[in-house]
C-alpha cells in the first residue's frame, strides 16, 4: 500500500476491494484501511454502482431453480450455457435444481462489419447490433429427445438468442426452454420468449457475475453498472 499517496487531484479511477463475503466499492486512494483477516484483490476500475447484490442474485437463482424443478419433476434436463457470460449463472442454477441434470456449452461470435473501437470500445454491441452470428464452440452431446434449457446471461435484442434457439431446435429436443438471468426488454429487436427470467433491468451497461467489460470484471460477485465506461 506504500504506492498510495494523498493527492490534491481526484483520481480518474476508483479502487474496488473484493474479499470473502465483503465488498468495499468506490474507496478513495487516501485513507484506505484493510482488515488483515480477509484476502482482498485490488483492481483499478471505472466507477461502478451495484445494481443487483450477490444476495439478491442468489435468492432469485434459487427461485428460478425451484420453478425448473417443479416443471420437470421426475425428468432429467440438460442445461446449455452460452459462453462465456452464462458460465457462473449456469453453475449456480444447476446446483440448485433438484433433478437429474447435466450441462453442455455453446460458443458464438459475430462476423461481418464490426463496430470500431471508438464506437464500441468494449465490443458489447458486436453480436446483437449486426445479428450475424457464427458458432465458435459446438455442443458435445446430442440434444435429441432431451429436455434442454438454454441458459443465457442477458436477453438483449434477441437476435443472437434466436439464432442459437434455431440451432438447438434442429437437434429435435423433447422440450426447449430459455433461462436468462437478466432481461433488457427496451432493447428487443426480435421477439423471443424466455421461460425463466431473473431480473428485468434498464438499458445500462452491466458487469459482474459472468458479464464483462472488454473481458474484465466477470468474477465480481455483484452485478454492477459501469457509469463511465
Amino acid at each position: 500500500m506504500s504506492g498510495l499517496r494523498k493527492s490534491g487531484r481526484a483520481p480518474p479511477y476508483k479502487l474496488a476491494f473484493y474479499g470473502w463475503g465483503r465488498t468495499t466499492c468506490n474507496a478513495q486512494k487516501s485513507g484506505i484501511s484493510v482488515e488483515h483477516d480477509l484476502v482482498y484483490k485490488m483492481v483499478l476500475v471505472p466507477e461502478l454502482k451495484v445494481l443487483l447484490s450477490r444476495d439478491q442474485i442468489a435468492k432469485r437463482v434459487t427461485e428460478m431453480a425451484e420453478e425448473i424443478t417443479r416443471d420437470f419433476e421426475g425428468q432429467s434436463v440438460i442445461f446449455v450455457g452460452v459462453l462465456k457470460g452464462a458460465a457462473i449463472f449456469l453453475s449456480d442454477l444447476a446446483r440448485q435444481v433438484r433433478l437429474d441434470a447435466t450441462f453442455d456449452f455453446i460458443g458464438v461470435s459475430s462476423y461481418g462489419n464490426r463496430p470500431t473501437p471508438t464506437e464500441d470500445p468494449a465490443g458489447h454491441a458486436a453480436w446483437d447490433s449486426l445479428g450475424e452470428v457464427r458458432v465458435t464452440k459446438d455442443l458435445d452431446q446430442s440434444m435429441t429427445g432431451r429436455n434442454v434449457i438454454l441458459v443465457e446471461d442477458i436477453l438483449d435484442t434477441g437476435l443472437t438468442l434466436n439464432y442459437i434457439q434455431k440451432l438447438l431446435q434442429a437437434h429435435q429436443p423433447l422440450t426447449l426452454r430459455i433461462a436468462a438471468l437478466l432481461d433488457k426488454p427496451s432493447r428487443r429487436q426480435m421477439p423471443i420468449h424466455a421461460h425463466y427470467i431473473g431480473f428485468a433491468i434498464p438499458d445500462t451497461y452491466v458487469v459482474g457475475y459472468g458479464l464483462d467489460y472488454a473481458e474484465r470484471y466477470r468474477n465480481l460477485p455483484d452485478i454492477c453498472v459501469i457509469e463511465n465506461p
